[in-house]
């Protein structure tokens, strides 16, 4: 299973990397790294439905399940029919 939010569709990235050497020698020896979502695995309880739900969600997606709602959020993410 990918690493990928199913709220905000996050997923990880490639990006280069800079030391503070390249700074001072114009030479970048880092090469290439891969930034990680931080998702976490969360069990929710939707009121609307009385039941728990197990979701792959981002730090960011469980502020948005926060402030909107979990059943809205969920129904518009395509989770709940």
């Amino acid at each position: 299973m990918s690493r990928v939010c199913v709220i905000t569709g996050k997923r990880s990235r490639v990006g280069g990397g800079y030391s503070n050497r390249t700074r001072a020698t114009k030479f970048n020896p880092t090469g290439k790294k891969r930034n990680r979502v931080n998702i976490q695995k969360k069990t929710i309880f939707v009121p609307e439905l009385n039941k728990k739900i197990t979701v792959r969600v981002s730090a960011k997606g469980l502020k948005v399940l926060k402030k909107r709602g979990a059943y809205k959020t969920l129904k518009e993410s395509g989770l709940i029919k």
